[in-house]
This record gives C-alpha cells, structure tokens and sequence, in this order.
C-alpha cells in the first residue's frame, strides 16, 4: 500500500473513532486551557497519541512532532527545520470543536530539511481529504486539484490578525479594506488552505507560523499552483521566516503583498510577529 494510503487510512480512522465520537459530547473537565486564550481537549491529545503510534508503524526514520507533545516539551522544537519530520496537527481549530461548531480539521506532514514532502489535511464532518507530494501535484477526495481564484471583483482576504496588538491589526485591516473584501477567518488553519484552492478565498495571511499548523496545507496549495511566501517574499519552508501569505495564484500573492506587506503595514520583517 502507498504511503499515502496508508496515512489516509490512519488520520481517518482516528477521526472517526475519537474526533468525531466526542464531537459535542464532552464533558467540562475535558477541556484546558493550555496557554492565554487556546484551548486543548482530551481529543487532541487521544488523537495525536494514536496518529503518533500509527505513523511510528510505518517505519519512517524520521523523528515524530506532534502539537500537544511539543506545548508540554517545547524543546521538540529545537532544529525542527532540520532532517526528516513527521508533523502532527489532531486537531486543528479545537476552539470551534470545544464549541461544539465547525470547522476543525487533522493536518499531518512529512517535511525534510524544513521541505514539506506530502501532506494530508482531513475534514472530519465532511471527510474531504486534501493530498499533496511535493513536485507531484495535489488532490482532494483523489480529484487532481488546480487552485482557482474566486473571480470577484474583489479579491476575498481572509486575515489571520487575532494575534497582533489592537492598534497594528486596524491599520492591516484598514490597508485590506482599500482593495480586498475582508471576510473572518475560520481560525483554522486545516479549512484556511482549502478553501483558496477551491475558490472560495483568494488571500490569507497568517501571524503564526506553527509548522504543524502549516506543512501539510502550504504544500498543498502551492502544488496546485498557489503561492505561500513569508512576510519578506521568501518562500514558505517549515521552521524559518516570519508570518505567511498565501495566495490562489501568484498574481493575487503579488496585490496581496503590494498592499500588506510594506512599511505602512509594518509587517514585513518584524521577528516579534512570530509567535
């Protein structure tokens, strides 16, 4: 069987077996708060526990790092641009899962030398699953995928600025505003990707850049022909760069950039945004 049957088979199974049997079932003590203002359950930590047994079974020699294990170790962290890397994401958006609400998604990645080599994004209500290999193209439900803009008259921009200050997220939003049609985000990264593929969305820009939160979704746009840089330009590699911005195709990247990574943005280069 193919590595990425053999991963598609695994993230389904958790899914059904332990995402989807506690969605809207769990109890008060089952959620934490793990840092100010994010949530964890005992779903992600059930789920990375079983994707961690299960890709440690496919006899991969590359070190495991999953979301959960590196908050209670942040020293996982430490070169993890750096060899071959499985990257685990259980449960992505588990503050809408907490609330009982879509979307959520699973994201797992395998990257080499801060390279994503294939990467798997699961939807756990619909069972959408996004695939990508890197220089292999990209598909969704096995349906060769090509990114589309979503043709508006203006782009649709859907900007990740819930961790900047106050004042530098209403100067961002005011600059989106003067070209963009500025809609919320999914705080969730696992439907972020997809919907720029699928035409939905045509920019995003994230403040963060976690790289379970990213791999596997970064390589799936670009190999269906979108765009992910950081804030300078350079091109997306996991563990490196400040910030994310990501585009349908490179002509949107380019507006995007133009108005929201200059000086009036004060975004571009700002090493405090990283976190």
């Amino acid at each position: 069987m193919s590595l990425k049957n053999e991963v598609a088979i695994l993230m389904r199974g958790v899914a059904a077996t332990v995402v989807m049997a506690r969605f809207r079932t769990l109890a008060d003590h089952e959620i934490a708060e793990k840092s100010p203002g994010e949530v964890v359950t005992i779903v992600d930590r059930e789920a990375e526990r079983l994707l961690y047994e299960g890709l440690e079974m496919l006899g991969i020699p590359a070190r495991i790092v999953g979301e959960e294990a590196a908050a209670q170790q942040p020293e996982l962290l430490d070169g993890i641009g750096d060899g071959l890397v499985w990257l685990i994401d259980p449960l992505d958006g588990t503050a809408n899962f907490a609330a009982g609400r879509a979307p959520f998604g699973m994201m797992v990645a395998l990257v080499e030398d801060g390279v994503p080599l294939a990467g798997w994004i699961l939807d756990p209500v619909s069972g959408r699953l996004c695939h990508a290999e890197h220089g292999a193209g990209a598909s969704c439900d096995g349906v060769p995928m090509r990114s589309r803009p979503t043709g508006n008259a203006l782009p649709v921009a859907a900007l990740g600025t819930h961790f900047m200050t106050p004042e530098r997220a209403a100067t961002v939003h005011a600059l989106a505003d003067e070209r963009f049609e500025r809609v919320p985000v999914p705080r969730c990264a696992a439907e972020s990707y997809p919907r720029l593929v699928l035409g939905q969305n045509d920019l995003a820009l994230f403040q963060r850049t976690l790289p379970w939160d990213h791999a596997a979704g970064a390589l799936f746009l670009t190999e269906a022909g979108g765009v992910v840089t950081d804030w300078t330009g350079m091109p997306y590699r996991v563990g490196r760069g400040v910030g994310i911005l990501a585009a349908a195709d490179k002509r949107l990247w380019t507006v995007g950039a133009e108005h929201l990574l200059g000086l009036t943005a004060g975004l571009a280069g700002r090493e405090d945004c990283a976190a």
